[in-house]
């Protein structure tokens, strides 16, 4: 999965690109841990996919708030409410509910980044997602009594920093130097050290002197922690 993030009206909202394919079933739920909304990007042609299906099924299952771009409508194959049936369809074959069913659909040629909520009134830029994004999908949930918690939910590396976690920030807050305990398997506690802390601005990475609920962060200087920690 690629990451990155925007700052919106004040919003800052992070993007995360999951793998469309079922055979990266394991990355794909990673990637929905992290998220508390999702885009079901679907091509007016094309319709629904298989790996469609797939991750629809996991994002319904994570109970995700859910939104719908129907892309590449300037094809000459496009087929926009044809397509929409078919979601519609695809949605109530898994089972979703009402509220899942009350999603937000926008219209757009992704290639000249422009989107609409009405198929007769091309959109002149991609203003609209973003507004829907921040209008319909809430920020994170978290405790406000709790201590910092993340879930380790995929792994990089660096020649400089060594091997790099990352995760989203569920509970409370993290300074950079501050002292972590790690949660391993049948519970093994492992004392640790964060030497750099960083977030996602835009598609780099950017120091960050602290983090706080919802937050996309990457650790530094931590050798002995695996996904899943």
């Amino acid at each position: 999965a690629k990451n990155c993030s925007v700052i919106w009206k004040g919003v800052k909202i992070n993007i995360i690109d999951t793998p469309g394919h079922a055979d990266f079933g394991g990355e794909v739920e990673r990637a929905l841990f992290m998220a508390d909304g999702a885009i079901l990007l679907v091509d007016s042609s094309e319709g629904p996919l298989p790996q469609t299906r797939f991750v629809l099924r996991k994002a319904l299952e994570a109970k995700l708030q859910l939104m719908v771009i129907i892309n590449k409508i300037d094809r000459k194959d496009a087929r926009p409410l044809e397509v929409l049936d078919e979601i519609y369809s695809l949605f109530i074959d898994l089972g979703a509910d009402e509220d899942q069913l009350d999603f937000p659909v926008l219209f757009a040629v992704g290639r000249d980044g422009v989107a609409s909520r009405d198929l007769n009134k091309p959109g002149k830029d991609l203003h609209i997602l973003m507004d829907t994004i921040v209008e319909y999908m809430s920020g994170p949930v978290y405790d406000p009594s709790k201590p910092f918690q993340m879930l380790v939910t995929d792994l990089s590396y660096n020649d400089y920093l060594g091997r790099l976690a990352i995760g989203k920030v569920v509970n409370g807050s993290v300074t950079c130097n501050q002292s972590l305990v790690c949660l391993k398997d049948e519970g093994v506690q492992k004392r640790l050290k964060i030497s750099k802390l960083q977030v996602y601005e835009g598609l780099k990475l950017a120091e960050a002197k602290e983090v706080t609920p919802g937050d996309i962060i990457i650790l530094a200087g931590i050798e002995d922690v695996n996904i899943g920690d």
